[in-house]
């Protein structure tokens, strides 16, 4: 039996570039489409969806982007880049693991609840079922997060080798399990959670990172 792709997913399957690219600002028009994205899903954005709330045409998305998917990966490399509530980096700034991991998730807290754009996490738990014609999609935001949990996982072995954690310390499952906090703060958040309600949540991830220091050596970094 042969299979008919409808006109978007032809669309979306089918990179193409039209005329002069569009006079706009790039990182203006990705921003309207990363918060659809973030709202909505991949699958659950259409390129009337995107068109609309970027304020240009299809022809001007394709002409710029290539496709939704190349769109898509772009509002993912942006929403990387937006600036956090605490500055700095925790995982390089000259603190101890658990301040590190401190900073971050009362970062993430206060990002997946902010009222400026749509809550949650737009990497944590995006693409998580898709179309099969999307999977390299679903590939890629899974890499991402396993970026992330190599990033964990790196900031933890630091803390064995610096001593401020115990040397019998399974570094990865610790990362996976910090992983599965920030998971399920993004999905609270989506459901209502609020700040002060998920830093309540952090604080358990905390407690846990306190009971595998080593006492004495926290802060003194």
């Amino acid at each position: 039996m042969t299979i008919v792709k409808n006109k978007e997913e032809m669309e979306n399957s089918s990179p193409r570039k039209r005329g002069r690219p569009p006079a706009f600002d790039r990182e203006t028009v990705l921003a309207a489409a990363r918060d659809t994205f973030w709202k909505h899903g991949y699958d659950g954005s259409s390129i009337a969806d995107l068109t609309a709330a970027m304020g240009i045409t299809p022809q001007s998305l394709y002409a710029a982007f290539g496709s939704k998917a190349e769109l898509y990966r772009e509002t993912l490399d942006q929403y990387r880049r937006m600036p956090r509530p605490e500055p700095g980096n925790p995982f390089q700034d000259k603190v101890d693991t658990v301040s590190a991991f401190e900073h971050f998730l009362t970062n993430s807290a206060k990002i997946f609840t902010a009222p400026e754009h749509p809550k949650g996490c737009m990497i944590s738990t995006a693409v998580l079922n898709c179309a099969e014609e999307n999977e390299p999609i679903a590939h890629h935001v899974a890499s991402m997060r396993l970026q992330t949990l190599d990033i964990f996982t790196a900031r933890i072995e630091r803390g064995i080798a610096e001593g401020d954690m115990r040397p019998d310390v399974e570094a990865r499952s610790l990362a996976r399990f910090l992983g599965a906090i920030v998971q399920g703060m993004s999905v609270q958040a989506r459901d209502g959670a609020t700040t002060n309600e998920l830093l309540a949540l952090m604080s358990h991830a905390i407690d846990a990172l306190n009971r595998v220091t080593i006492k004495g050596n926290r802060n003194e970094q």
